[in-house]
């Protein structure tokens, strides 16, 4: 699979039920997936496999999520979503 169709795939995997987890997924797919190295590139898929209530209750800090992979995940997408509002 090339890299053009795999980055159309995980897009497609980031529209989600909810506008929460779409505006902070598909956005991280665009500008930051390909700086990952593949462990994380491995982490971020998974974490796409998971249900959007448990996403978006690690995303929204009301839940912490049980697998450290996928929370350091969580805890990056967040932090770059903050550091983007402040700068």
């Amino acid at each position: 699979m090339t890299d053009r169709i795999h980055k159309a795939r995980l897009k497609w995997a980031c529209r989600r039920g909810m506008l929460e987890l779409d505006v902070l997924f598909e956005p991280f797919v665009d500008e930051a997936y390909d700086d990952l190295n593949d462990q994380d590139k491995a982490t971020f898929e998974r974490l796409l496999t998971q249900d959007d209530p448990d996403l978006f209750a690690w995303v929204m800090g009301h839940q912490i999520c049980p697998d450290p992979e996928l929370a350091a995940m969580v805890k990056f997408i967040v932090d770059r979503v903050h550091a983007r509002i402040q700068s």
